[in-house]
Formats: structure tokens, sequence, C-alpha cells
């Protein structure tokens, strides 16, 4: 028998609906597969900018791990009530985007699995795409799980 192409799945969560549909194909996929799977949040660091006497500093608050980890121990329990055999659950402080590629490239997984927040033109020239930017870098396929299209009532 042939190992599973993807017997490795890591999904990326922040906590969106869009990384809640994430989750579910991932959960879906693993089961499918019998792969293992990871699942990753990162609590990023925002700096805020205060007025200090001479000039705006950034000052960097914590970031809010405990939100972050309540995802995490939901997500694996939904993992493993949805049949999930083998999930870990990951959490990191920093930069989304190179957080997601350190841990997949010192944890070599077969999908990284995303949501989409389809942000619009304006907001992902400002602040950037998390899915964008991980197509482009990750070393290994991507899976960005679009919103459902809301269905139309029969006429």
């Amino acid at each position: 028998m042939t190992p599973s192409r993807f017997a490795r799945i890591t999904v990326a969560l922040d906590g969106s609906v869009s990384a809640q549909d994430a989750l579910e194909e991932a959960i879906d996929l693993a089961r499918q597969y019998g792969s293992e799977l990871t699942v990753l949040c990162v609590a990023p660091l925002v700096p805020v900018y205060v007025a200090a006497p001479n000039a705006y500093v950034p000052a960097v608050p914590p970031p809010d791990v405990s939100r972050y980890q309540t995802l995490i121990d939901s997500a694996v329990k939904q993992a493993r009530s949805s049949g999930v055999a083998a999930v870990t659950g990951v959490c990191l402080e920093g930069v989304v985007v190179d957080e997601i590629l350190a841990q997949v490239e010192t944890h070599p997984t077969d999908l990284l699995v995303v949501g989409s927040r389809g942000l619009s033109a304006a907001k992902r020239l400002l602040i950037g795409s998390v899915s964008g930017a991980l197509v482009s870098h990750a070393p290994c396929p991507v899976l960005v799980v679009r919103p459902r299209p809301a269905t139309k009532p029969a006429a």
C-alpha cells in the first residue's frame, strides 16, 4: 500500500468564519486520507503607536495567547470528535505569515489549509493577504478555503 499523499496536514486558524471553514475542510481531508492533523494558531504582535514627548514610538502589547490557545483546544476537540485520531495543537506568537512559514518549514507538512478572508483590493494592498503570502512562499501545497456561496431559495 502506498503512503497517503497528504500524510501530514496543517490548518492555520485565526478565529474567523473562513478559518472555521478551513478547519472543517482539513478535518474532512484528514479523515479521508488518514492524516496526522496539526492545528496552528499565531497570536499576532500588533504594534500600537503611542505619543512620546518627541515622537510617536511603537509599543507592542503582549499578544492575547490565551484566546488563541482556546481556539486550538476547541479545534483539537472538534477534530477528535470527528474521528481524526492524530491531532496536535500549536500556539505561536509573532508575525502571522512568518510564524506559519517557519512552522511548516521546521515541521514539514504535505498540505497547508487556510481560510480566505476575502479582503477588498484596497485592504489587501494596505494590510496584505496572509493566504496570498502563504501561497507564494510556503514549501508545500496550500489549500485556500473560500467562503461557501449563499444558496438562493428555490423559485
